[in-house]
């Protein structure tokens, strides 16, 4: 790892200023959990280092019953997790935050820091889509807010301007028959990151599925929204059969990446794999 000098601006302005003045010599640290790995295998050569850690306005978890939920930048996946308001309101979010990476990297990494660094095969992403969220940025110019879709762009790229940080991230409150589930699926226990990640966010009347909104990401570039299967969903009383064709459905419509992990055959079976167990506890169906 090279030297590089080290800044600490104390707001979102003052971030803001620095990145445009330093351009592509600096690099924005959150949580540091991947930039210090790129730097110390060189991938990143960085002159200057700009720390949010002391932007207060980056912190804390907010819940309003009618803006719904607020998540600082620096708010970690273990906060997320642990949040009472967060596992009242988003259980699912809650459940995929705990399940995030290792432990280390739910100790000191954060959700603005996971967004930014868009790595196709992480949790938070896919999870959010399905809620609706969307991801508000700031810089010395003011504030702008964009959905995941608008947000994430492509591998390792994201629609953020070089002078903005990311501030918060916002999440719909949940209507009174909300019910979700996220799942996520390892090639090996020894596994980190997600070769799947699958989430269904549906408005339900008992067995009935009212309204579907249903993510697959991790094996695909970047997590995308399967809408003929969320209409197949709609209106319907969810038996195996109906998740299986659902599933099928998932299958055929994604297009997944083929890599040292998994080719795209295995990963498209894997999906019609997990999103038809997926639907199936949802609705407390058997899942074999």
């Amino acid at each position: 790892m090279r030297d590089f000098d080290f800044l600490e601006p104390a707001s979102v302005a003052e971030a803001s200023r620095m990145l445009a003045d330093l351009g592509e010599d600096c690099r924005v640290m959150a949580g540091g959990t991947a930039l210090m790995l790129a730097m110390r295998q060189r991938m990143l050569v960085p002159s200057h280092i700009v720390s949010v850690a002391r932007i207060e306005a980056l912190r804390g978890i907010r819940f309003d019953p009618v803006d719904g939920l607020r998540i600082g930048a620096l708010v970690r996946h273990t906060d997320v997790a642990d949040s009472a308001v967060v596992k009242q309101h988003y259980p699912m979010l809650a459940a995929m935050a705990a399940q995030v990476a290792n432990p280390q990297v739910r100790n000191q990494g954060t959700m603005g820091g996971n967004l930014c660094y868009a790595d196709p095969s992480t949790d938070p992403p896919t999870c959010l889509m399905s809620l609706g969220a969307r991801v508000v940025l700031g810089s010395a110019r003011g504030q702008r807010e964009l959905s995941i879709e608008e947000f994430l762009v492509d591998y390792y790229v994201t629609a953020i301007e070089p002078d903005e940080i990311v501030v918060e991230i916002r999440v719909p409150a949940p209507p009174a028959d909300f019910s979700g589930r996220y799942t996520r699926f390892l090639r090996t226990a020894a596994e980190h990151r997600p070769l799947i990640g699958l989430s269904l966010a549906t408005r339900r009347s008992g067995g009935t599925c009212r309204e579907a909104v249903l993510t697959v990401g991790a094996s695909t570039p970047i997590p995308c929204r399967v809408p003929r299967a969320e209409h197949f969903l709609a209106g319907k009383t969810i038996t195996s059969e109906v998740a299986a064709e659902a599933a099928d459905i998932v299958a055929a419509d994604i297009q997944p990446v083929s890599d040292a992990r998994g080719s795209d055959e295995f990963r498209r079976d894997m999906v019609r794999v997990v999103a038809r167990r997926t639907i199936a506890a949802l609705y407390g169906l058997a899942t074999d």
